[in-house]
């Protein structure tokens, strides 16, 4: 133990260098597939970081980021200052509480559906079905829930007609912004979420449920004390990352949900910044906003991951 603690502390040596050089010519193929992913990375992840500098300065476009008056901490300091931040910070947490309780479990559940489906056929065709969505555009999905809800001939709300004489305005009333917000994330995203936790499925090892079954067990307890056990890790990394976008509600599916009566619950940091930043020019401000945003979401993942630690769980690092 102390000689592999030992390997792992003493510096690279020139051996060690030949060894990784060898390693990289002997997986080459592997190395240059990695290329795009990681120049990916780099260009749109790393590089762009450089504008949160743009949070501490008054920036101005003829100036730059280089020659903008740094300022500190003005900007945060207006920004929780603001009457409205509590407003922001209620409905962009409550959406994001929502999807995290209504819409994070469906496609664990869907995946353990699917994977009691013997016919491939008909499991092939049920996975299609539920794939497809996640490739429509919002203004498409938004464009068809607009046609299903709206009073002005929409189906539901016809057939609502039809059996209490009375129509509901979804899309107007604030009671109903953040349960049509839930609703649509989860016909369109459900299925497409269920593509890792089927993989991790896939590699539960047979002979366990076979144990199982001699032993007496349903179905409900195969899958209560082996399938969901199996797939715990994943569960919990997915969980992770999750919470590392926790404030992150879709700005464009919101945007296009928003109207002038259910603003004040629809409101959001995301539709937020691009008002104050592309509509008002706050270039700065909004870069803050952005910024708490950034910061709260890594503060999640840290104290999720140190936590899954505590409980012996893998973790994301």
């Amino acid at each position: 133990m102390k000689a592999e603690t030992a390997a792992r502390t003493r510096p690279a040596t020139r051996s060690d260098k030949n060894l990784l050089w060898r390693d990289i010519i002997k997986n080459r193929w592997l190395y240059i597939m990695l290329i795009p992913g990681v120049l990916y990375f780099v260009i749109f992840k790393y590089i762009p970081m450089y504008g949160i500098t743009m949070a501490f300065q008054d920036y101005t476009p003829y100036k730059g980021i280089l020659g903008s008056d740094w300022v500190g901490f003005k900007h945060f300091q207006r920004f929780f200052g603001e009457p409205q931040f509590w407003t922001l910070f209620r409905n962009t947490f409550l959406l994001a509480i929502y999807n995290l309780v209504f819409f994070f479990p469906l496609p664990i559940v869907l995946a353990l559906m699917m994977n009691e489906v013997r016919r491939e056929r008909f499991k092939r065709f049920v996975q299609t079905l539920v794939y497809v969505p996640h490739f429509v555009s919002w203004v498409v999905v938004v464009g068809v829930f607009y046609m299903l809800f709206t009073t002005e001939g929409g189906a539901i709300n016809e057939l609502l007609y039809n059996l209490t004489g009375q129509k509901i305005a979804f899309l107007l009333e604030p009671g109903w912004f953040r349960s049509m917000i839930v609703g649509q994330s989860i016909w369109k995203e459900v299925g497409w979420g269920t593509i890792i936790f089927l993989a991790a499925l896939s590699g539960v090892d047979t002979q366990l449920y076979e144990a199982a079954r001699i032993d007496g067990a349903n179905r409900w307890r195969q899958t209560w004390h082996i399938t969901l056990p199996a797939i715990r890790s994943t569960i919990i990394i997915l969980l992770i990352l999750r919470l590392g976008n926790f404030l992150d509600t879709g700005f464009e599916q919101i945007f296009l949900m928003l109207t002038p009566t259910n603003r004040d619950v629809g409101e959001v940091f995301d539709t937020y910044v691009y008002t104050k930043g592309l509509t008002q020019a706050q270039y700065s401000y909004s870069a803050a906003v952005g910024l708490f945003k950034s910061i709260v979401g890594l503060a999640l993942v840290l104290g999720a991951n140190t936590l899954a630690k505590k409980f012996g769980e893998e973790g994301v690092y």
